[in-house]
């Protein structure tokens, strides 16, 4: 499988590359991640998000970038300059944060990277627009409002694209996808805790395949003020 480009932005080059869904990964122990990369790969999900949230999480992210050249591999939960940095020197080809400061976007914005700030609420995406940012995380999306948040956004906001994240699962992601300000979504569902300790490769597969047909979703023109269903 053709990497995913990143000549482009990330939400851009993931949908050019017909990558629906961004897996979200807590590892704890950074043997699992070439394994797991390589079934999100064989099952048509060609990226990877490892949040930093363990001892294992660099280590993680570092075997990818070295063993998995099929898989884009990047850092989630970054909310420090030194996490940036040290994501980066892992091998890190992307970042995404929870939320975002003047320190860490500045940290971010010279890493050399492409980068998803997370944002949750309309003052937060206008203060990215004024940088420049136009590709973020909505984060986190099911108790932020959910779709129907982000579909009330599309009219004022038609610049701004978003990753929502947080409480997004396989039934609720083609809601997401439907809207025209959504690149992708990041779900845990297709690497979730209980598949990764039983270490069922074969299930992750499957998870993704399933998750890489939201593809060919359509979506559909949001007004002003609508509502999802």
């Amino acid at each position: 499988m053709t990497p995913v480009p990143l000549s482009q932005p990330l939400l851009a080059a993931l949908s050019s590359a017909a990558v629906p869904v961004l897996p979200v990964v807590v590892l704890e122990d950074a043997a699992d991640a070439v394994p797991l990369a390589r079934a999100l790969v064989a099952g048509g999900l060609p990226v990877l998000e490892v949040t930093l949230r363990t001892p294992a999480a660099l280590d993680a992210i570092r075997a990818v970038a070295a063993e998995v050249p099929d898989c884009l591999v990047g850092a989630g939960t970054v909310v420090s300059a030194r996490g940036v940095a040290d994501a980066v020197a892992a091998g890190a080809r992307f970042l995404v944060s929870p939320g975002s400061t003047r320190r860490l976007l500045d940290a971010m914005d010279d890493s050399g990277v492409p980068c998803l700030p997370g944002v949750s609420t309309a003052s937060e995406a206008v203060a990215l627009l004024e940088r420049g940012v136009r590709e973020m995380k909505f984060f986190p999306a099911g108790a932020a409002g959910g779709p129907a948040y982000l579909a009330a956004l599309a009219g004022p906001l038609p610049e701004a694209r978003f990753c929502p994240t947080g409480g997004v699962t396989a039934r609720s992601a083609p809601r997401y996808l439907e809207l025209p300000n959504v690149g992708c979504v990041g779900g845990t569902w297709v690497a979730p805790p209980a598949v990764l300790a039983d270490r069922d490769w074969a299930r992750v597969e499957s998870l993704a395949r399933a998750a890489a047909s939201l593809a060919g979703a359509p979506r559909r023109p949001v007004s002003a003020g609508a509502r999802c269903r």
